[in-house]
Order: C-alpha cells, then structure tokens, then sequence
C-alpha cells in the first residue's frame, strides 16, 4: 500500500504486494484450465501480441463465502461497493463476489464489437446499447466458468446502462469534438492553445460529465499519437487482429514546457485527475515529473518538464514555472518541446507505455516488423521498461531558427536538425509483476538523458 509523507518526493511510497498478486495468477490459471477457451485467447495473447492474459483482466467474479471474503482481506483488498472489492496499493482487477457457482473472468477491451468481429461472435450477445458508457459480451462458457469481455467509458459499474440515445449522441459528439481539436499553434501562441483546448474540454465536460469526457479524450489523445508513431501502428494492429484495442494502457507520458506546466496540470484535473508522486532524480537530472491519476477511468498520466534543483519542493505542478533565463540550457524535455510543440498541442504523446509480456514483445516486435527496442532502463524483477527505437520527426524550420536566434542551440545542431529532424515518440514496453504500481526514479532519468535530441541529432 501507499505510505504518506511530509515530503512530498517520499509520498506514495509504492511496494510490491506478492501475495495479492499469487492469489490473482492462481485464480486466473485455475480459471484457464477450466475454460478452455479462455485458455486459447490467453495462448494467442502471448503469441500475437505479446501481451498476458492476466494484465487484460478487469474484474474476477466469485461465488461469494466466508472462506473467499477472508482471502480477500489476508491478501489486502478492502470492500468498495457491495460485493465489489479493490486493492488500492496495485494494479490489480478488481473482484466481485455473486451468488451463483460460476467463476467470471471480465476482460477489458476497448470495443465489444471489435472483439466480437474478430472472434465471430453474434451481436445478440452483446448487453448494452451502442454508444453506452458500459457494454459486455459473454465469449464462452464451461462448466462453472465464463469468459466475458467489459468495454467501459468512464463507468466502473456492473449494471448495464439502460438504453439513452440522447445521451449517445452526445457522447458520439464529444468524441468528435475531441479527435479533431486543434493543436496546431504558432511556437509563440502556445497561451491561445492551452485556452482553447480548455474550453474544448469544458465543453465535453458540459455535454457528458467529467469522466465519460476524461475516457473519450485520452482515446483521442492515443489515436494522434499513434498516428505518428510506426512502432505504436505495429503493435495496435497486432492487438488490433484479437479485438483488443489499446484496454491494455498503463499511463500516457506528457511531455511540456516550464511556461505550460500548470496549464497542462489544470486541464487534466478538469478531467478529473488527481496529484499523485512526484518525480526529481537528483539536482544534476535537470527535470522533474508530476504522475496524474484518473480513479474512474483509471487514466494515468506522467508528465515531464524541465526543472532547477531549486524547485525541488515547491508545488511545481500548481505554481506557475518562471521562464528560463539566456544564459540557462534547455533540459531534455523542453528541448523537444521547443523543437516539437508541447505534447498537449502539436507534439502529442511522447510515448504510451502499455503492459505486456516484456521479452515476448521485444522479440516478436523485432522478428515480424524489424521494430527494435532501446536498452532497457528498468529490469527489476517487478518491473521492466524499455522504449522501442525512436520516431523521428521533422523539425519546423521557423522552430529551428527560434532556438538558434535564442542561443539555445548552436548553429552544428541546427543544421542536424534541419537535415535529420529530431527524436519525435516511443512506444514503451512494460511489464509489472507482484502488482507494482509505481516507477522506477532512477531509471527513468537514465531514459530521459538517453533521449536528448542533442545527442541523435547527427543520426539518419
């Protein structure tokens, strides 16, 4: 669980919950061996995506007792609803205990029919009316076990919504709304940017409640960025073949300038997400991270910008960021923004990072699609982390000539960065175990100094 500190770089002190994560895994191989084919999805999973069954899994239903409610206490999950329980120092799925002598496992997907399309599966088994904010599908049945799939939008609900067409089309609405924002600023209109897609989001918000708007626009934030990111387009197809979608997200990585930070921060908690850790590697990292987390969605942000030792422990999320002055170097992370845009505008997403099966996906990345992937910067035994190769993009000649008339890059690295363009979005590779929640600090500024456009910016 999380252990809460007086100061604030020692809050949320993750840890590994073994036994929480035993009673899981061992619940979802007695499952396998009795449902067959749940067990034939969990193969296909490993082989065609590289990704675990077990990470897919949004809620496990029990047939309620004593003996269950007492496991479920031992291994630390705490009651939430009646009948629904949920373990708050995790990433676990959440359990359900009912009356019947059936065993449920749900699956979270993004698209009922999508994995009904890819699996052959009729839509009159389809709970839920399209455009809901809750659909499910049963997908098999064996004995005393089912296997379901849950597609949820801003819900975290077990009773399907009654049909609301009204509401659909305002959720349908809103999606679009979302999708085809503007993002595409001058570098010295980045002010008009951020208000505009404050309104926008407010305007969601209006139309379909915080949370529904929270899901809609990280889907429509994964979507940008996938554009521009062929390692991202390799691996949704291959999930994409199962009727998975990208359900498997762990967090969606930001990447901004100082001026922008709490405009960044502001947006996201119109979204409904709240302050979690804080990141700072040391006093040399030059950068520092505030993690968002989104409790109904379950959204996760992480969100990167350049920071002076100075400004360890003050509330940088929330405290407007001074300008750096002429003679400061940019940091990592606003050099790419300079260079790209801030993520929340033209750059989108540095990465997503999403939970998979680690030594699966790298081999089989590299094997079908020739897509490598960089050293890894976290190999602990409950948590692994690597990027897949950079995406290169090409770098705006008037961004170019902006940083070099400013003497924050000297005229060499500007005439790289108009040849080659600069290191643009990664897809991240993650694999958790014993239930890990958290990061790991020193890692990822090994990453992020790995990363520096300085550093590539002579490479084709």
């Amino acid at each position: 669980m999380t252990l809460q500190a007086d100061n604030p770089l020692e809050a949320f002190q993750w840890k590994t919950q073994p036994e929480a994560y035993a009673f899981i895994r061992s619940s979802t191989n007695a499952f396998l061996s009795t449902c067959s084919p749940a067990a034939e999805l969990a193969r296909r999973m490993e082989r065609e995506t590289g990704t675990r069954f077990h990470d897919w899994i949004d809620t496990i239903i029990f047939p309620a007792s004593d003996a269950i409610r007492a496991t479920l206490e031992s291994v630390g999950y705490e009651p939430e609803d009646e009948g629904v329980f949920h373990h708050r120092g995790g990433v676990f799925p959440r359990v359900k205990l009912h009356d019947k002598p059936v065993t449920t496992i749900m699956l979270k997907v993004e698209s009922v029919a999508d994995f009904a399309a890819a699996w052959g599966i009729a839509s009159t088994a389809f709970e839920g009316e399209p455009l809901s904010i809750m659909r499910q599908a049963r997908v098999a049945a064996t004995g005393d076990a089912e296997l379901w799939v849950i597609e949820r939008h801003g819900y975290r609900g077990y009773v399907v919504p009654a049909s609301d067409p009204a509401l659909a089309l305002k959720i349908e609405k809103a999606r679009e709304l979302l999708r085809t924002r503007r993002r595409d600023f001058a570098p010295d209109a980045d002010d008009e940017g951020f208000a505009c897609t404050n309104d926008l989001v407010d305007r969601a918000i209006a139309e379909v409640g915080v949370d529904v708007a929270c899901d809609l626009f990280f889907a429509a934030e994964r979507e940008y960025w996938q554009r521009r990111n062929r390692a991202a387009q390799v691996q949704k197809a291959r999930q994409d073949r199962l009727g998975l979608g990208w359900a498997n997200h762990d967090h969606h990585t930001y990447r901004c300038s100082r001026e922008n930070f709490a405009k960044l921060i502001a947006i996201q908690e119109q979204l409904g997400l709240v302050a979690r850790e804080r990141f700072y590697a040391g006093r040399e990292a030059g950068w520092g991270a505030q993690v968002m987390e989104q409790a109904t969605t379950g959204i996760v942000t992480f969100n990167d910008v350049d920071l002076s030792p100075d400004e360890l422990y003050q509330d940088f999320a929330h405290e407007p960021l001074p300008p750096l002055s002429p003679r400061d170097r940019l940091g990592t992370v606003g050099l790419w923004c300079a260079l790209h845009g801030d993520s929340l505008l033209q750059a989108g997403m540095h990465h997503l990072e999403a939970q998979f099966d680690f030594e699966a996906l790298r081999e089989q990345l590299e094997t079908e699609a020739a897509v490598k992937t960089m050293k890894p910067f976290t190999d602990f035994p409950h948590l692994r982390q690597a990027f897949t190769e950079g995406q290169r993009w090409t770098v705006q000649p008037a961004r170019i000539d902006r940083l070099l008339k400013s003497g924050l890059i000297t005229p060499d690295q500007a005439n790289q960065f108009r040849a080659n363009g600069a290191l643009g979005s990664h897809l991240e590779n993650l694999e958790r175990n014993d239930g890990f929640k958290g990061f790991n600090q020193t890692g990822v500024s090994e990453i992020i100094a790995a990363t520096d456009p300085r550093k590539h910016a002579g490479t084709q």
